[in-house]
């Protein structure tokens, strides 16, 4: 496993994480709480330290589940979670409506905001560290950016937070260059999570040239697609009740064939490295130009320890050429 800095944090996290969204069960269609343990568990195993969660997957569920799994090897995590969704408060910026499965179009009974004031940060962070069952976290993330509270305001609370050894790293997820600049005039960022795959290449006109210029980690978040990159999400899939994949665009049979066509492709590239399609995309992820983790999600420990070994995986430079020449066509 490649071990690399979280910005000028001091803090050396696996180039490949652990994304506990799925883990929560919500908008993944449930989740078995057993083995969702034993995956995190495999995940440190194979050499996966950083573990990534949020309050709001599974409406704390996937940080108790989390806390489950480090409890006695907590030291050896690189625990990274958020602050920023709210649902027991109606303030900030509303976002969305959902019930305990998914969002559902505007109907269910729980109303998320968007909302990172000083007081309602604070509230959060104890309820994490409780749920968690830990004193400190190593990365503590805005989940998303509120327009109703002055970035100023939130910075100074995530500070204080770290001098009081709450946090040891602050981050930002979903935000765009304005906010990190924002952000750096008050105090230091060591990570930016956004969106970033094979399929999902925006990033690279913005913030991964920013976040490299300033020596902050970029962290690339669903960088296998949510499963279309594993090959296993064939054209007759069918997903479950509350996964937020049912009706998405990105997973339309249309799209599910071209994606097929393109890791078809890809294959000889994947039997050159005796990797799987899975290891082949978070491999790829993080042999970007300043993409420096990549954050994959697992349901099973299986899954687990495939997307580990992504991480002993090198590229040569005339390879990853002809992988981007591959991807740009299809």
């Amino acid at each position: 496993m490649q071990y690399r800095e979280l910005g000028k944090s001091g803090i050396k996290a696996s180039a490949v994480g652990l994304g506990a969204w799925a883990i929560g069960g919500w908008m993944w269609g449930g989740t078995e709480e057993k083995e969702s343990v034993e995956t995190i568990k495999a995940a440190m195993d194979a050499g996966i330290n950083l573990i990534d969660t949020a309050p709001v997957y599974g409406f704390g569920l996937s940080e108790e589940i989390v806390g489950r799994a480090l409890k006695g090897v907590r030291e050896r995590a690189v625990l990274a979670t958020k602050c920023g969704l709210v649902w027991d408060r109606e303030e900030g910026e509303y976002h969305f409506t959902s019930d305990e499965k998914a969002i559902r179009g505007g109907s269910g009974d729980i109303k998320v905001f968007k909302y990172l004031s000083p007081v309602s940060i604070r509230s959060e962070i104890e309820m994490s560290l409780r749920r968690i069952g830990t004193d400190y976290i190593d990365l503590y993330q805005t989940h998303w950016q509120d327009a109703t509270t002055p970035v100023e305001d939130t910075m100074n609370e995530l500070l204080k937070l770290k001098q009081e050894g709450k946090i040891r790293a602050i981050g930002v997820s979903n935000a765009g260059v304005g906010h990190l600049e924002s952000y750096l005039k008050t105090g230091q960022i060591d990570a930016d999570q956004e969106s970033y795959s094979m399929l999902d290449r925006k990033r690279e006109k913005d913030n991964i040239p920013y976040c490299e210029k300033r020596g902050i980690a970029f962290l690339a978040y669903s960088p296998l697609a949510r499963g279309l990159l594993t090959g296993k999400v064939t054209p007759d899939f069918v997903f479950n009740d509350g996964d937020h994949r049912r009706d998405n665009p990105l997973f339309s049979r249309g799209n599910r064939i071209r994606v097929r066509k393109m890791l078809d492709e890809l294959s000889v590239f994947a039997e050159k490295y005796d990797a799987s399609f899975a290891q082949l995309a978070v491999a790829w992820t993080f042999h970007q130009q300043g993409c420096t983790h990549a954050l994959a999600g697992a349901r099973r420990p299986g899954q687990a320890m495939e997307n580990a070994k992504a991480g002993d995986m090198n590229f040569g430079g005339e390879d990853l050429a002809a992988i981007n020449k591959i991807i740009d066509s299809c």
